[in-house]
């Protein structure tokens, strides 16, 4: 009997990573090391270890007390998921507190393995390589906020610029500020004008990283009602999220409607982040600012992937990976990614890069329901697709892979899919899902969902703007009514005359 159930990816072999934070204590074990990582198990624990540090200098007593006692679970826990290694990495107040040499030294005999407590530098490459991790391309300024210090660095594409540390962590500021909001913010702006980044980044993203700014966006997506529940890639316009901001800056965070959605332990560190953030946003004037889901850990994992695992694209990576866990077909699902390209080519619709990409990757999530109730397999390929972990697209994307497998299985003209979904969607996304479903409804009828077929259906124009779908002559028993009426309905999308022809036969033309 297999230990792992088949809906692991059998060639895998997990790790884990245990992140000593200035406010939590975390254990990740990932399913193994791959281009979009997949957690197995995730575990917390807020120690407030910097807490009381810039008064005391020291970590708190009875935080590192708890955490030792956390650590030994957390050791437990990792090898009862299978880690085959284990990662420990410390930042800010393990690196600066007077007594984080011995605190280590007592974490290393209870975790029974060395710690890498990284460097201000270090840490801020590893949360920029995060960025790159999770981003398909990423460009602008990374700032990972802890509950120690904050670090911004320079990210373009595969490069990673020279980063910066700054004593403006959650904890720290609440302690240097003496809980005085004004005086944090005076604080923060003398602080950031160290960051001569932030001018050179003017007009570009920022990247919001750390715990305290996603609670911060999940407080907004709370107050603001937002459709989707995913917080890698929220993308927050600088104008319009000015006065959330400022309402929370000010301390009247229980004011804030949506607030029983953030963790009570969370909530006292939530101005100080408003804080930080108004204060970049005056030095910078970014474009936009983004969150990442990803940070430190998985830029450490992104390091120990080789040069051509990098290179990968994170969104494609995890659509196959989901394809090859449930549905049909991997094969099938590839060469839908090749017939659809040519079937858009010769439809006239041109494609971006991420447009491409991301009909690739719908293409591959296309039969991941089909184990569902007939009648259900839309809603709930909706739901996956939608929700999923998925890394390297954004929002609109994510609406865009949801909505082409939903027409798919419930129709390109039905307008009951998810009005949530859709609204996230731009028109011209809503367009291109309802024409790709409409190929998939037509294609699906000829194949049975098995490889072997597809390849070998042409499109041939036969003049006066008319299109024929050719079935090879050996293949002449797939025709139908069915896939026929399919294709009448595709017509209607794209505007064109179709008509279905078996090779050597007559053409039937699809009104």
């Amino acid at each position: 009997m297999l230990a792992n159930s088949q809906g692991r990816l059998q060639d895998r072999r997990p790790l884990s990573i245990i992140d000593i934070g200035s406010n939590s204590i975390r254990v990740v074990v990932y399913e193994g090391l791959a281009r979009s990582p997949t957690v197995l198990f995730n575990e917390k624990m807020l120690a407030g270890l910097g807490r009381g540090i810039v008064s005391t200098g020291k970590l708190d007593p009875e935080a590192v007390t708890r955490s030792m006692e956390e650590f030994r679970r957390f050791r437990s826990l990792s090898a009862q998921a299978g880690a085959e290694k284990m990662y420990v990495l410390a930042t800010a107040a393990a690196r600066e507190a007077v007594n984080g040499p011995d605190f280590i030294h007592r974490a290393e005999d209870v975790l029974g393995t060395e710690i890498r407590v990284l460097s201000g530098r270090q840490e801020a490459y590893f949360s920029a390589l995060g960025i790159i991790c999770g981003f398909h391309p990423a460009h602008g300024i990374a700032g990972d906020l802890g509950g120690g210090s904050l670090e911004l660095v320079d990210v373009a594409g595969e490069a990673v610029g020279d980063g910066i540390t700054l004593p403006l962590g959650g904890l720290r500021l609440q302690d240097m500020a003496k809980n005085s909001l004004p005086q944090a913010q005076k604080i923060a702006r003398a602080e950031l004008t160290r960051a001569k980044l932030l001018k050179t980044g003017k007009g570009e993203t920022f990247y919001a990283v750390g715990g305290t700014w996603r609670n911060l966006a999940r407080l907004h997506m709370q107050m603001t009602g937002y459709p989707l529940d995913v917080m890698h890639h929220y993308q927050l316009d600088v104008e319009a999220v000015a006065p959330f901001l400022r309402q929370v800056a000010k301390g009247e965070v229980e004011k804030v409607k949506g607030i029983e959605g953030v963790s009570k332990n969370r909530r006292s560190l939530l101005p100080y982040g408003a804080v930080v953030m108004q204060e970049i946003i005056a030095a910078m004037q970014p474009s936009r600012i983004v969150v990442s889901a990803l940070g430190v850990r998985e830029g450490f994992l992104y390091s120990l992937l080789d040069e051509e695992a990098r290179k990968a694209d994170p969104l494609i990576s995890a659509a196959e990976e989901l394809a090859r866990l449930r549905s049909r077909s991997l094969t099938h699902a590839h060469e839908l990614v090749d017939w659809s390209g040519k079937a858009f080519r010769i439809f006239g619709i041109d494609e971006t890069e991420d447009e491409a990409r991301y009909r690739q990757a719908a293409c591959l999530l296309a039969d991941i329901g089909w184990r569902a109730h007939p009648e259900y397999r839309g809603k709930q390929s909706l739901n996956i697709i939608a929700h999923a972990a998925f890394i390297g697209v954004d929002h609109p994307g994510r609406a865009f892979l949801a909505l082409a497998t939903a027409y798919r299985y419930d129709g390109i003209f039905n307008d009951g899919v998810s009005s949530e979904i859709k609204a996230l969607a731009t028109p011209r996304y809503l367009e291109r899902a309802r024409v790709l479903a409409g190929l998939m409804r037509v294609v699906y009828l000829l194949t049975a969902a098995m490889p072997g077929v597809m390849p070998r259906l042409k499109w041939e124009d036969r003049g006066e703007g008319t299109l024929a779908l050719v079935i090879p002559a050996d293949l002449a028993g797939l025709y139908g009514e069915r896939p026929a009426g399919r294709l009448a309905q595709l017509a209607k999308i794209i505007n064109r005359r179709l008509v279905l022809a078996v090779e050597g036969g007559p053409s039937v033309t699809v009104k």
